[in-house]
């Protein structure tokens, strides 16, 4: 890592789960009230479908060169707080 890289690390390091947080919107005029990362048209769910998919940091941000680490961790803390406050139903695996 470069110096720029240590000292962008260390502040992404500090940011806290607020702060993480604010970078998420919902607003009715925008996607249709989907969260969204704030000043982009990106849904926090696709951001967090790509993560399951495989998808490391470092292919999203390339390819959403508008997007930064902190606004992926961001969507991250996002789904953490929905998964505190509501259950999906998961199917259960089927034994042969």
């Amino acid at each position: 890592m470069t110096g720029a890289g240590v000292g962008a690390s260390l502040a992404l390091s500090t940011l806290t789960r607020e702060d993480l947080l604010f970078r998420i919107t919902v607003d009715p005029n925008v996607c249709s009230g989907k969260p969204c990362l704030r000043g982009h048209r990106i849904w926090v769910s696709l951001i967090l479908d790509l993560l399951a998919s495989g998808s490391t940091m470092n292919e999203i941000l390339a390819d959403y060169p508008g997007l930064e680490e902190a606004d992926v961790r961001a969507c991250i803390a996002y789904g953490a707080e929905m998964s505190r406050e509501r259950f999906v139903d998961v199917p259960a695996k089927k034994i042969a």
